[in-house]
């Protein structure tokens, strides 16, 4: 698209502004402003707002782009952080976990040895007790059983000793 001000000295002919300039004189534009010049000049003035007008929406794109860039990085930079803050927290989480379990498992383990030794220590005590016990009684036994017998002999000696004589 050509220049308004182009288009303005296109629209006279070579010859028409012979005719109004005197040989020997340069050429100029200072002609008795007209309405079309008025309405040109209205124009002229008009695209070139036009043009800045659209030179500044380009910035404004641009700088609306470059705004949305960053808010994509901080939103991506707050996710990472996110995502590294639950992850660490997990892994503190799976490490309590882990270590309550095993110290629960340790104080099972001691009080399950306590509980085996304890009834290992009872019955033992049990079997010794049941085992004098049972001494006790084969003692007896023995000893009634001797006196008995003794009882026995004396009897048959009493009585032998009666058919001997």
């Amino acid at each position: 698209m050509a220049a308004p001000k182009d288009r303005l000295k296109k629209s006279s002919t070579p010859a028409e502004l012979q005719a109004e300039v005197p040989s020997g004189e340069e050429l100029t534009e200072e002609r008795p402003k007209s309405a079309l010049d008025e309405f040109m000049s209205q124009a002229e003035r008009a695209y070139a707002a036009y043009m800045d007008a659209e030179r500044q929406v380009a910035k404004a794109y641009h700088e609306n782009e470059m705004q949305v860039a960053k808010a994509y990085k901080r939103a991506e930079s707050q996710s990472s952080r996110a995502y590294e803050s639950t992850m660490t927290q997990a892994l503190k989480d799976r490490e309590e976990a882990i270590a309550k379990a095993a110290k629960a498992r340790l104080e099972l383990t001691q009080k399950a040895e306590e509980a085996y030794q304890a009834a290992e220590a009872a019955a033992n005590s049990a079997y010794e007790a049941t085992v004098t016990e049972a001494i006790k009684g084969r003692d007896e036994h023995v000893e009634r059983a001797w006196a008995v017998r003794d009882e026995t002999i004396e009897q048959a000696w009493q009585i032998y000793s009666k058919i001997a004589r």
